[in-house]
């Protein structure tokens, strides 16, 4: 399609969006009493302004399947991961704990600026500040492990040791905080305060399902990241011990031992199946966060991200299934949809969408106050087939070409089998 027709065609879609009217798929307190906590009367409108509205946010064509009953989450947006057009949500830009999730965004800033075969013999003071409780990978000080090791580390098993020492690395944890409140900047990720890099609870560390889906939309750009958030398990390197006893006494031996994806959508566990089509992203879990997930999926070339914020339901794996749920409804109700808002284009894309959108000046944590330490719940581990992504890396489209259509395409996602 030529790009003045194409332009023409979002001007007049953009028109239609703000003229649209939503059909909520349930009033605002339910589920939930008067108890729970509500959204702020009016948030951000980056990306669209109903986004900015509470509630729930979806507008059906003829023929489109409404949205699932069993939704209890706090937050919840689903969107094509390629045009960037959000098909429905709730409340997408509250504020809430993100959890582990916001590994999401320091891979997206940090990855980049080491080589994968690079060493680093871990110092004591890598390990330091660590809070209490936090989810392990097993990083030993006096060790050496490559960066691919430590990342390995993040994504699997949501080690906040390997958070902290490729954070080391980085010029420290300040530092990193620094890069990454940046770089959320640079994506128009402004409902989000980072003040830990690996998503322990501190307080007023805040972000929200719309800008968790805007930090995987570009975190899969990147080839490494693809790889790491789609692997099931993997080894990771033991500690240096003296052997005791054989031929080989008095020698050193430094083994491995296996790591699993918590991801229960990649991996499966009792009581839920590993998702079709699943290609990643990343899980969480602390006390103030609750749950928290964001997953990519594709099913006959479309390619959707669901993000879930906090679901109370207590059903069993609750963050998954309702992710399941989503992911299930937008591939049934993708083309029947009138989009309510669009994922925007980081700032060095030119005039992408959302730049001077109402709002979208807006920052401070308005939930910070309820944000304090907590111990990170991490937990668990993947068995079974994994499904995950292969192939080329892509080049990311130029910067005029992503402005005319506000794609962001991914390579080729495809179901495969992990070896053991």
């Amino acid at each position: 399609m030529p790009a003045v027709k194409k332009t023409a065609l979002l001007v007049t879609s953009a028109a239609l969006l703000t003229m649209s009217t939503t059909a909520p798929a349930w009033a605002d307190d339910k589920p939930g009493g008067e108890d729970k906590p509500k959204p702020p009367a009016s948030m951000s409108t980056v990306g669209g302004a109903k986004l900015g509205e509470p509630g729930t946010q979806v507008s059906l064509k003829a023929g489109a399947p409404v949205l699932p009953k069993e939704l209890s989450a706090r937050s919840w947006m689903v969107s094509d991961a390629e045009t960037g057009e959000v098909l429905a949500s709730h409340n997408s830009h509250w504020r809430l704990a993100p959890a582990s999730t916001l590994k999401m965004l320091f891979a997206d800033t940090v990855l980049p600026k080491f080589p994968k075969s690079q060493k680093h013999k871990v110092e004591p003071s890598d390990l330091a500040g660590i809070g209490a409780g936090s989810s392990m990978v097993g990083v030993k000080e006096n060790e050496t492990y490559t960066v691919h090791d430590l990342w390995l580390g993040v994504f699997l098993q949501s080690g906040n040791d390997a958070v902290h020492v490729l954070s080391a690395m980085n010029g420290g944890v300040p530092q990193t905080v620094k890069d990454m409140q940046s770089h959320a900047e640079e994506l128009q990720a402004l409902d989000t305060h980072v003040v830990s890099p690996d998503g322990y609870d501190e307080k007023g560390q805040v972000s929200s399902a719309y800008d968790l889906t805007l930090f995987a939309r570009s975190g899969l750009q990147k080839a490494d990241f693809r790889e790491y958030c789609s692997t099931a398990t993997a080894k990771f390197p033991g500690e240096t011990k003296k052997i005791t006893k054989g031929k080989d006494k008095g020698k050193k031996k430094r083994g491995s031992f296996a790591i699993n994806n918590t991801n229960r959508l990649l991996t499966g566990d009792i009581g839920l199946d590993a998702y079709k089509g699943i290609a990643g992203v990343k899980n969480g879990s602390t006390t103030n966060a609750g749950n928290t997930f964001t997953g990519v999926a594709e099913r006959n070339g479309k390619v959707l991200l669901v993000t879930v914020m906090n679901p109370d339901s207590g059903e069993q794996h609750a963050v998954y299934k309702e992710t399941a749920r989503l992911l299930d409804w937008g591939f049934k109700a993708s083309g029947k949809v009138e989009p309510v808002g669009e994922l925007v284009a980081p700032k060095s894309a030119g005039t992408g969408s959302g730049k001077g959108a109402p709002g979208a000046g807006k920052s401070g944590p308005d939930s910070a106050k309820n944000v304090a330490h907590a111990s990170d719940k991490e937990s668990g581990s993947g068995v079974g087939v994994a499904l995950g992504v292969v192939g080329g890396v892509l080049a990311l489209v130029a910067a005029g070409w992503f402005v005319i259509s506000r794609r962001m395409p991914l390579p080729d996602l495809v179901r495969r089998k992990t070896r053991r």
